[in-house]
Order: structure tokens, then C-alpha cells, then sequence
């Protein structure tokens, strides 16, 4: 029996789309046809060929929705009230407010533009090697709207769609675990309320959508433990996960528990191990399919498919010590969990790691440059801790993973996750928003754990579970009304500020350097302008003032990829200090400076 079969049919088109979407990127770029009109040919049949041919299952779907009102009880019509409502202020501020994330506006956006220009993804001239190094399939789907649209105003929506989906799939598996229509509501309730889900849902960040492929493979797996998986779920599974690695490695440390416990259930099933192993050969060839042009474009340049080392080991933990992974572990759950109260427990961490010889800050278990604690729970989607839902996540998962149950399985497997976690990826700042993909896995065990509370008979315990979720639900809220920075009430308000002032609202001081300096190369008449930048400076502003020029980097970090020279292009805009900016602009270009950024035009 296939469990609530409606999402899954959501789950398999959404993998579908986004493997279609990659492959098509890969291929159009291969023949040099990645331009506006061939994508839109694609969609419109795409589109009208599949609306055709679900349209009798969508309308089922929907049909279903009256039944399930009718249905519910009160406590379950207010949480399914109280998602559809976060959901559709989450859908108005994203199509409100312009792409602003920081390292969209220095990595993740520009890298689209570039494509765009160039009609394909291969790699170009860059000293933002995160440009290329860092896998870009949040960006390849991305780069669908962009060219469809010919902007930015629907970049938002792919993490909104990926947070709604991120709510199905933890559901779906509460009701694979055993659980029933409330169980299924709270896990979805958490899910979404969890407030660097709520902001990460209006951004071009890529959390969630490696979550999503995460979920999905999670939720196929749990389908096939007692069955011969059919060839087509084969597929799916291998698509899922090629998602996931073309996203964002990290998911893999859950990907790969789940994908392992797929293929031992695969090889109890009789009569012979052959089916099992040319499935797992299927999931590894679709994985290839799907990431390896990408894999083999890095490899090709910097001699190791996961990129520079310098990149690798910012974020990859040197030391494996027992005592290193311990002061690892207790460091990100310490920022996951804080409250407004503040780091308070940072300092017995600290004093712990002393004890046993560690150093906290430490660069081979620290990201680089940043120092232990940080305060970590204002709602910033880079950053805010979930105490609450993580809370919930954490004693849910031990506690059915020390019950009898049929969750207890898919439990280990969520701890071991955790595990490969805090042993592979150093502490950081942001480090909250890196574990969405075990935010999502965890939160079918803490709804079953939730909903056992509120069918406890002593009427405190669930009281203490109804005042959870509220507590929960509230900071959810929260996030949503006065995170940073899209809000919808407060200075900075997404319906009170300017759509450029918004896309500063990071660093306000910048926009107006960076629109006087669009206005001069502008009034010059330049048509080619070189960027000159730092490893952290902002291009895509510069894709969005100066539209309709040709933009090219006169630096490189590729070795087998120079950068052009400076007498190629007729304007120079360049983010540094001005000495900086000195050292490759020549006097005679008569460079003027405001602020951060400085002017020259060929003269």
C-alpha cells in the first residue's frame, strides 16, 4: 500500500522537474543553445504536455482538500490554518523584495549571469573561485527563470517552493513512520515554523533546496524497505541523489546513510543479490549523469572535484580526535540551541575544551577567522538558532531511537547523519542554516514523539506539548514579521523600502557608491567593463545597474584560464581600497573614488 499517495506524486514531479531542469542546462550549454528562446520553447511544452496529462490526478488532489476540513478536528484545522497562513506571507515577501542575500550578491547570482552572457555554464575568468567551486544546482534551476523571465523578480520562489516542499515530505514520512493525520500536521507545522526555515524561504540561499532532495531520497527509501524496488523508484532514487550533490555536498553525509540502508534492504529480498547491485550501479550512473559534467569541470581545474583547497578546508575539520568532534559537536548544538539569553553555556564549552587540551578556536575546527561564541538567536537567515523545534527534534529522536518502534530504524539512521555531521563540517557563524537537511529528516520523530505527549492521559504532559508547539509556531512568526533582512514591519520593512535600498539593506553604504559609479560608466558611453574585486565583494549590483553591458573579471584565480587584459575593455569599476585599485588602473585612466569603489574610463 502506497502511503498518502498524493504527496507522493508531488515529491516524484518535483524530482522530475529539477532533474530535467539540470540535464537540459548541461545539454543546451553543450551545443551553445542556452539562450532565452530555446528554454521557453522547452517550458511551454513541458508545460502544457504535463498539465495534460495530470490534470485528472490534480483535480483528484484537490478534490481532497474539502474532505480533509470536514474531517479534521480543531487542533488539527489550526494547524493546518497556521501553515497555510506562514506560507502565504512567506509567497508575499518574496515577491515583494529583491534577492539580497549576501553571498547571493557575491557567488550565488553572479555565477548566473555569466551563463547568461556566455550561453553556457562552462567556467571563466574569476577571483570569486566560489563562483565555480561551489556546486551550483540551486542556480542551474535558477537560471530557468531568469532566462525566462529575463530577471530576478521570481528568484525568491524556488526556496519558498522547496520550504512548502520540505513541509510535505516531513509529513509524508510521519506517516510512514507509523504516525497518523495530527502526527503528519505537526511534523509539518515544525517544519515550516522553524525560523531559518521561515527566512531562508524568501531567499536565493541553497539550504533548503538540498534539503529537499534530501527529504525526497529519505521518503523514497522508506517505500522500499519491505519491497523489490521497481525500476522506476531505482530511477527516482538515482535522480534524487544526483540532485543532492549537485547541490550541496553536505546533504550526501544524510543521502548516503539512507542510500545504504536502501541497498542492505534491497539484498534481503530474494532471490539474489543481482537486482540489488545493478540497482545501486543505476543510483551511481544517474548521480554521474546528473553532477559529473559539473565534477569533471572542477576537477579539470583545480585538480580535485571538490574544489581549491583553501575552500575544502574552511569548512572541512582537520582533526578527528575524539576530544576535537566532542568540542565540535557541543559548539553547533550550543549556537543551534540558543535562546535570547544569549551563548550561555559557551563558557563551560570553552572551559571543557581547555580542560582536554583543545583549542576552540582553532582553525582545523573553526571556520577561518571566526572566533567561539556568537550570538546566533536574532532571526537572521544566516544564522538564527531554533531552540524550540530543536529542541523538540533532538529528544524526540532519542527517544524513539530507544523505543521499540518502527521508527527506531529510521532514528539510528537520522543520528548517524548527525554524527557524519559534526566529525566532517567545522563550526561557524552561520553553521545553523547548514544543518535544514537534518532540520527536515529530524522532524517527522519529533511530531511522533509530540503526538504521543498529546494522547498522554495526565493532562499536564499535553499541555506541555500544546504550549511547545505554540511557543514554536510564535517564534516562526516572528521570523517571518521582523527577520533580517526581509521584515514586513519595522525599519526595513519590505513595504516601506526602495527595491535598490533593499538590495543593500546588508550594507546600506554601499549603494550609493555603487550607483554613481554605474551612473559615470553609464554617461561614458562604455559598452565592455572590467570588475576588479575582492574574494568577498558584491558583483551582482553591478549586473543589475549596468544591464545590457558586457561584464568580464580582470582577475583570475584559474590557472588555465587568464583573465583579460585591461586595455580590452573601455570602463574599470573596482571594489577596494584605492591603492588597491591603483595597482591595476593605469594614472592616465584618471580613476575617480566614492566611497568603497573606483571609476576608470579609457581615456
Amino acid at each position: 500500500m502506497i502511503v498518502a499517495p498524493g504527496r507522493l506524486l508531488l515529491i516524484r514531479a518535483g524530482l522530475i522537474v529539477g532533474g530535467a531542469a539540470v540535464l537540459l542546462v548541461e545539454l543546451l550549454s553543450a551545443v551553445h543553445l542556452l539562450h532565452r528562446p530555446v528554454i521557453i520553447a522547452v517550458w511551454v511544452l513541458g508545460i502544457g504536455a504535463t498539465g495534460y496529462l495530470a490534470r485528472h490526478r490534480l483535480r483528484a488532489m484537490a478534490g481532497r482538500v474539502p474532505e480533509f476540513w470536514r474531517d479534521a478536528g480543531r487542533g488539527e484545522r489550526v494547524m493546518a490554518v497556521a501553515l497555510g497562513a506562514l506560507f502565504l506571507v512567506d509567497l508575499v515577501v518574496a515577491l515583494v523584495a529583491p534577492p539580497n542575500n549576501f553571498d547571493s550578491q557575491t557567488y550565488h547570482l553572479p555565477k548566473i549571469e555569466h551563463w547568461v552572457a556566455q550561453g553556457d555554464v562552462g567556467f571563466y575568468p574569476t577571483i570569486i573561485d566560489r563562483q565555480l567551486a561551489m556546486a551550483p544546482g540551486a542556480e542551474y534551476i535558477l537560471l530557468h527563470l531568469r532566462l525566462l523571465t529575463g530577471g530576478d523578480a521570481l528568484y525568491n520562489l524556488v526556496q519558498l517552493a522547496a520550504g512548502v516542499g520540505g513541509a510535505l515530505i516531513a509529513s509524508r514520512i510521519a506517516a510512514q513512520l507509523g504516525g497518523a493525520r495530527r502526527a503528519q500536521l505537526i511534523a509539518a507545522l515544525i517544519f515550516a515554523t522553524t525560523p531559518i526555515v521561515v527566512l531562508e524561504a524568501t531567499s536565493t540561499q541553497t539550504d533548503l533546496v538540498v534539503a529537499l532532495w534530501v527529504g525526497s531520497v529519505a521518503t523514497l527509501v522508506l517505500d522500499e524497505l519491505r519491497r523489490r524496488t521497481p525500476w522506476h523508484a531505482v530511477v527516482l532514487l538515482g535522480v534524487a541523489a544526483g540532485l543532492v550533490l549537485l547541490t550541496k555536498a553536505t546533504g550526501l553525509l544524510a543521502a548516503g546513510p539512507l542510500l545504504v540502508l536502501w541497498f542492505a534492504s534491497q539484498l534481503r529480498q530474494r532471490p539474489t543479490a543481482v537486482r540489488a547491485l545493478a540497482g545501486a550501479a543505476l543510483i551511481v550512473g544517474l548521480m554521474a549523469l546528473i553532477s559529473g559534467p559539473y565534477l569533471w569541470r572542477v576537477e579539470t581545474t583545480y585538480d580535485n572535484p571538490l574544489g581549491p583547497g583553501h575552500l575544502r578546508d574552511s569548512i572541512s575539520m582537520q582533526r578527528h580526535d575524539p576530544g576535537s568532534v566532542l568540542i565540535n559537536t557541543l559548539r553547533i548544538a550550543e549556537t543551534a540551541l540558543q535562546t535570547p539569553a544569549g551563548p550561555v553555556g559557551s563558557g563551560a564549552i570553552i572551559g571543557l575544551a581547555h580542560a582536554i587540551g583543545v583549542d576552540p578556536d582553532a582553525r582545523d575546527i573553526t571556520y577561518w577567522g571566526e572566533t567561539y561564541p556568537y550570538e546566533s538567536w536574532p532571526p537572521d537567515e544566516d544564522r538564527v538558532s531554533l531552540p524550540v523545534q530543536g529542541a523538540l527534534i533532538l529528544i524526540g529522536a532519542a527517544v524513539l531511537l530507544w523505543r521499540r518502534s518502527p521508527a527506531r530504524l529510521y532514528a539510528a539512521v537520522f543520528w548517524i547523519a548527525v554524527l557524519a555531521y559534526v566529525i566532517t563540517v567545522k563550526w561557524q557563524p552561520w553553521g545553523n542554516r547548514l544543518v535544514v537537511f537534518l532540520i527536515l529528516l529530524g522532524t517527522p520523530l519529533a511530531a511522533l514523539w509530540a503526538d504521543s505527549l498529546l494522547a498522554a492521559r495526565r493532562r499536564v504532559v499535553p499541555w506541555l506539548a500544546i504550549g511547545a508547539l505554540a511557543a514554536g509556531t510564535a517564534a516562526g512568526g516572528a521570523a517571518v514579521a521582523v527577520g533580517w533582512p526581509r521584515r514586513l514591519v519595522g525599519s526595513g520593512s519590505v513595504f516601506t523600502t526602495s527595491t535598490m535600498d533593499e538590495r543593500f539593506i546588508r550594507r546600506p553604504e554601499w549603494g550609493e557608491d555603487y550607483t554613481w559609479a554605474a551612473s559615470r560608466v553609464r554617461a561614458s558611453g562604455a559598452q565592455r567593463v572590467g570588475l576588479l574585486q575582492g574574494y568577498n565583494t558584491w558583483e551582482y549590483p553591478w549586473w543589475v545597474l549596468l544591464k545590457g553591458d558586457d561584464l568580464v573579471s580582470l582577475q583570475s584565480l584559474q590557472p588555465d584560464l587568464p583573465a583579460p587584459g585591461i586595455d580590452t575593455v573601455d570602463a574599470v569599476v573596482c571594489v577596494d581600497p584605492p591603492k588597491g585599485c591603483a595597482f591595476y588602473i593605469p594614472p592616465s585612466w584618471n580613476p575617480e573614488t566614492h566611497g568603497t569603489v573606483t571609476v576608470a574610463i579609457r581615456p
